[in-house]
This record gives structure tokens, C-alpha cells and sequence, in this order.
């Protein structure tokens, strides 16, 4: 492990988490509201808005499957020494980070009848996010609301699937935007 896992963690703990706990759960709260997060410094490609995500809802506990284009040494090495949490195949994945073509949307969990809360969330790193684009209604909208997503079609689908379903974060630089498989894409 190179010393630069050792660095670009939460610099002061337990503020940092909870601006960020509270950033990425107003997100989730708020579909298609564009938040800022800071706090880490993760090692590139891993931008700040899903290093920040990483540390905030990631532990020992939690599995986390890494998309190709962000699986480096560098990026393996922080996550292991600032969350401790394992690296798996998609379909044992809690967490899943990537770019959008590489996350294997078919191969996540998308929990069960029963037990739809053990589905997987998809932290996708996108090359820009803005408050235009599809039209997004549901929980947590007041009316409606819009966002730049990678592909409508798809999360079309994984709504038609609730109470089961992915959720996904979507982030660019310092930006989060969530969409929980309660909202609908149209």
C-alpha cells in the first residue's frame, strides 16, 4: 500500500461525515436536486462527490464492486485503508461505483419481495450533471423535477421493479444528485 492511501480522508472526522451524511441524504430525500459535497481528497479517477459517498457509507461491512475505468491500485488501496470495505463481484455488491457502461446493471441485486432494502446503490460518476433534462416525479418532488441521466430507458425499467430496484447516486466533481428506485423517469 503506498503512502498515498494514507491521505485525502475526512480531515476533521466527525464534522466532515456529518455534512456529508446530511449532503447525500438530502439528495436521496430530494431526487434530482444537484448537492454539493466536500470533505476528501480521494486519488484520481475517483472524483470528490464519490470519495466523499465512499467514506460516508462504506465500512467493513458493506461490499463494494469497482467499475473498470475507476479500478486502479491507487483508488483500491484508499478505499481499503480509509473505509476497510471488501471488494466483490456485482452480485454480492452493497455499494457499486463506477462510469455508467461500466456497471453491469442486470448483475446487481435488486433485493426481494421480501427484503427489497437489500439491493444494491450505484455511485456513477458522470462527466457532467445538470438540473435539465428527463422529467423526474414521485416521492420527495414537489411537482416535478429534471436531471441529465445516462440512459432514461434503463432507469425507466428499474422503477417498473419497485419496491425492488436500484438505487443510484450520481455525482461530477463535488456534485451528488440521487435517484432512489421511487422515482419515476419520463
Amino acid at each position: 500500500m503506498k503512502t498515498d492511501a494514507l491521505a485525502g480522508g475526512f480531515v476533521d472526522p466527525s464534522i466532515d461525515a456529518s455534512r456529508a451524511f446530511r449532503g447525500i441524504m438530502t439528495a436521496m430525500a430530494r431526487p434530482g436536486t444537484i448537492s454539493t459535497v466536500t470533505g476528501a481528497k480521494p486519488p484520481p479517477p475517483l472524483g470528490v462527490a464519490a470519495g466523499v459517498a465512499v467514506l460516508t457509507l462504506c465500512d467493513p461491512d458493506t461490499p463494494i464492486f469497482l467499475g473498470a475505468s475507476l479500478d486502479t491500485p491507487e483508488v483500491r488501496d484508499w478505499i481499503t485503508f480509509q473505509t476497510g470495505a471488501p471488494f466483490v463481484s456485482p452480485a454480492q455488491a452493497v455499494f457499486a461505483i463506477g462510469l455508467w457502461d461500466d456497471l453491469p446493471l442486470g448483475a446487481f441485486s435488486l433485493g426481494t419481495s421480501e427484503y427489497p432494502d437489500r439491493s444494491a446503490t450505484l455511485i456513477v460518476e458522470l462527466p457532467e450533471l445538470r438540473d435539465n433534462g428527463v422529467t423526474l416525479t414521485g416521492p420527495g418532488i414537489l411537482g416535478a423535477a429534471a436531471l441529465s441521466v445516462p440512459d432514461d430507458l434503463a432507469l425507466h425499467r428499474n422503477h417498473s421493479l419497485y419496491p425492488r430496484g436500484l438505487d443510484f447516486l450520481f455525482t461530477c466533481a463535488d456534485r451528488v444528485a440521487a435517484l432512489p428506485r421511487t422515482t419515476r423517469v419520463g
